[in-house]
């Protein structure tokens, strides 16, 4: 089943994310490589792709996992929580309707 891992990022998290991206990013990889993930990325603070030194606001990642057990503890084990970046996780069951597939 898929699930939505919805993040919220602590106040001026920037250079925590930096520090933490390319673990972060791994772990992402692998899931790509294995075909389960659906969508990840950042939640730009402003409203621009690029927000440079404003930072990111939070995070969210769609993919799939054997249970919602299995999502979370996925989540937990984010670098960026041990890092400090993330506030809140929320991991939720998802239903993908479109794009249809």
């Amino acid at each position: 089943m898929l699930y939505a891992i919805i993040s919220q990022d602590v106040k001026n998290s920037l250079q925590n994310r930096l520090n933490a991206r390319p673990d972060h990013l791994a772990r992402l990889e692998q899931l790509q490589n294995e075909g389960r993930l659906i969508i990840a990325g950042p939640h730009p603070s402003i409203d621009s792709n690029d927000p440079g030194e404003a930072g990111f606001s939070g995070s969210l990642i769609v993919a799939e996992f054997a249970s919602l057990g299995d999502a979370e503890n996925w989540a937990e084990a984010d670098p960026y929580i041990t890092a400090g970046v993330y506030q809140q996780v929320i991991v939720k069951p998802f239903k993908k309707v479109f794009p249809a597939s």
